[in-house]
């Protein structure tokens, strides 16, 4: 399937074309910070009156900064804000629990705030950060939340952000941790929870296809408030990185996007009716890639099937659906 957009259509124009669709929607999005992918996506789409954007963020000061950007722009829609740490798996329940209490159910939820190549940290778990918070603390909030996905009118959409990175690592199955730090590496520690989040999508999708639509998607690349630790040496780490692995090269061929343009993808994977056609698909530049530009550990349902059981036995909880 080929949509109506390239890699520099803008989320205001994806998002006026979906207008209908975003409407009288309850959106709600993760790391909403000023400046980031999640902040100019909840921007993009308020234009279309929704009816609710919850902004969730470890920190509540910038969700409310946002908050505040978007009742500039569109006054007449409501915003909420939730302090979620996907650090900490104990917080990410207490915001689960305060979701859970809403009155309204979740029509959308976008797994957007991330880390990127970070130096070794561990969470408050003690699980290596990249993986926890980019995968691990999604996949507990988005289960706890769940009956709130699934009691809504429509097919509710998971979206998880991903990235070409995930080419950089499968899943270490053996050693998510990388023996806590002594065998780290920062893009692999990268690709590995960007894969997950893949994956992820892919287990939602088998789960509960009849109820909800799961994807994934990879924004471009981006330079947001995400890369300021490491500015311009990024892409010669990654092309360094494709070279050892005899991959093409991470960037785009070079071609970067500003957040408009990055944050297109997010709208598409929202709210576009027609991919409920390709329920755990990964999207790239508003189209849906085929599985054969999909490096195998990125799509294979096995791989899936393993990492739900991991994760499960990493938050202590099975999700059975």
């Amino acid at each position: 399937m080929s949509l109506p957009y390239t890699w520099d259509n803008t989320a205001e124009k994806v998002a006026q074309d979906l207008a209908t669709h975003i409407a009288d929607r309850i959106v709600l999005v993760t790391g909403v910070s000023p400046g980031g992918l999640g902040a100019a996506f909840a921007s993009a789409i308020a234009h279309q009156k929704p009816r609710l954007i919850i902004l969730a963020a470890r920190s509540v000061s910038k969700a409310e900064e946002t908050a505040k950007a978007i009742a500039e722009q569109a006054p007449d829609v409501q915003t909420r804000l939730l302090e979620l740490d996907l650090s900490s798996q104990a917080q990410i329940r207490q915001a689960a629990a305060e979701v859970n209490a809403y009155a309204e159910n979740i029509d959308v939820l976008v797994n957007n705030a991330g880390v990127m190549a970070i130096p070794y940290t561990p969470t408050t778990d003690g699980l290596e950060s990249q993986f926890g918070i980019n995968y691990l603390g999604p996949f507990l909030f988005t289960n706890l939340i769940m009956p709130k996905l699934r009691a809504g009118a429509g097919k509710a959409r998971v979206v998880n952000i991903s990235s070409d990175g995930y080419r950089a690592s499968a899943i270490r199955f053996a050693d998510p941790n990388f023996d806590n730090g002594k065998a780290y590496d920062k893009w692999e520690a990268y690709g590995q929870s960007k894969t997950a989040t893949m994956l992820f999508a892919i287990a939602l999708a088998k789960r509960l296809g009849d109820e909800l639509v799961a994807v994934s998607i990879h924004p471009g690349v981006i330079f947001t408030n995400l890369a300021n630790h490491f500015v311009t040496d990024i892409v010669e780490e990654l092309t360094q990185l494709a070279h050892r692995q005899g991959n093409g090269p991470f960037a785009d061929g070079g071609r970067f996007k500003n957040l408009p343009q990055g944050v297109s993808t997010h709208v598409v994977a929202a709210f576009d009716p027609r991919i409920e056609e390709h329920n755990g698909a990964y999207l790239s530049d508003c189209q849906v890639l085929p599985p054969d530009q999909i490096r195998c550990w990125g799509r294979d349902p096995v791989e899936a099937e393993k990492l739900w059981e991991l994760s499960e036995e990493m938050v202590g909880q099975k999700f059975e659906y």
